[in-house]
């Protein structure tokens, strides 16, 4: 999706963030000077042979924004059978997952610091992902900013070229609009089958653990919605 252009400058793209540098502590800068090396992926708009990255051919988990990367962590952790792939533009967030692997000698996770669609876009092959995971993306709050919301019916349909038959998407948020357009979108869009049925959320998952930031929520009453739906082969 493209901004209109009538002055003849180059049309620039429509951004679902903003790169929040936030502060990134020593240990966060070192990470990326001794980890990075390991963990990381430059983005190169080249298409990426998955097999030959880990070693090996394994179903894949994409997890677009993890934040601070304790749930990627964790989950690559008590799922060696499964390769993780990882995009976060938040550098704070980046460098201590880069540690967290580090720590955990972690074999099967990968991370890119770069836009998500033109990763999927560019790297990624079609049929190339098993799962993908959206937990808490920016809402967007303010209706004029609704546009700069990831999940949009052009996102959905990039995502659908990259996924496996079958291959599930689980989406998660704490706005009640959001979860509202999350739904629309989905249940218009061709070749996705919500899990739980139509215009249904789902009940959190095991896989994926409550953050401090929604436990204080639901304490003060906010909701919480996950949507699991299924990719479905052509």
């Amino acid at each position: 999706m493209q901004v209109a252009n009538t002055s003849g400058a180059q049309t620039r793209p429509i951004r679902s963030f903003v790169r929040r540098e936030g502060r990134i502590t020593p240990a966060q800068r070192r990470a990326f000077a001794l980890h990075w090396p390991r963990y990381g992926l430059d983005y190169t708009g080249q298409l990426r042979d998955l097999d030959q990255l880990f070693g090996r051919h394994a179903p894949r988990v994409l997890e677009i924004g993890f934040g601070n990367g304790e749930a990627m962590a964790a989950s690559a952790a008590a799922d060696a059978a499964r390769d993780y792939l990882g995009i976060e533009v938040h550098r704070p967030g980046v460098g201590r997952l880069l540690n967290a692997l580090a720590a955990a000698n972690a074999n099967n996770a990968r991370l890119y610091s770069h836009d998500a669609v033109e990763v999927l876009r560019d790297e990624l092959a079609a049929s190339s992902l098993d799962e993908v995971r959206i937990w808490f993306p920016d809402p967007w709050h303010k209706k004029r900013h609704h546009k700069r919301r990831l999940i949009q019916p052009e996102f959905i349909a990039l995502l659908a070229s990259r996924m496996a038959p079958g291959g599930l998407l689980h989406l998660a948020t704490d706005w009640a609009d959001y979860a509202a357009h999350m739904l629309a979108v989905l249940d218009a869009a061709p070749g996705w089958s919500n899990c739980v049925g139509a215009g249904m959320a789902a009940a959190r998952p095991t896989w994926r653990s409550a953050t401090r930031f929604e436990q204080r929520g639901l304490r003060l009453g906010h909701g919480v919605w996950d949507f699991l739906f299924r990719h479905q082969a052509d």
